[in-house]
């Protein structure tokens, strides 16, 4: 099984590959978000919708902020600092939509923890909106398919290997567990 740090299909050493990657996770997870929302409205907030539930919250919660701060802190200023006005103004839209995409995340997680049931182990009756989880399930992977065709068609034309490498070292990097200085 892939864990959420491991990725499937590509390598560090591809960087654009693995954003893809990742994108490909975003889409299935958040079409899951919609089907969940109509499973609980069928069926209830059974073991099935949750977990379902911890499944999108652990992605979302984990692997996909890990996915905005690689385009924020790594690829996004390596192309600010050579694209032209046009592309400039594509990728400042993104990166503030990723800024909306964490608050709408915010509210599905909201509704995902009940289900789980939360702090208080209480789930029965929890509900996830549908408008909520469509809304969800729709702009996310509108998203990544405008990085993917608006964006990063450009990095092979304005980025160096050496720089790519770059962005897939700390890329991995990120993803690496933390080390324990406690010597236990």
């Amino acid at each position: 099984m892939v864990g959420l740090f491991e990725q499937e299909g590509g390598s560090f050493e591809a960087p654009i590959e693995m954003l893809i990657t990742c994108h490909d996770k975003i889409r299935r997870f958040a079409a899951l978000t919609a089907k969940l929302a109509e499973h609980l409205e069928r069926r209830g907030c059974d073991d099935v919708a949750q977990d379902a539930a911890r499944g999108i919250l652990r992605y979302f919660d984990i692997a996909a902020p890990l996915h905005h701060q690689d385009e924020e802190d790594d690829l996004f200023p390596a192309l600010l600092a050579c694209a032209e006005p046009a592309l400039r103004a594509e990728i400042l839209a993104l990166s503030a939509e990723h800024l909306e995409l964490d608050a709408l995340w915010l509210r599905v997680r909201a509704a995902l923890q009940l289900i789980v049931g939360g702090e208080s182990g209480a789930s029965e009756g929890a509900t996830l909106p549908r408008d909520l989880a469509e809304e969800f399930a729709r702009r996310y992977p509108q998203h990544a398919a405008r990085e993917e065709n608006d964006v990063y068609p450009h990095v092979g034309r304005l980025l160096d290997a050496a720089t790519l490498a770059g962005i897939g070292a700390r890329m991995e990097k990120r993803r690496q567990p933390p080390v324990s200085i406690s010597g236990r």
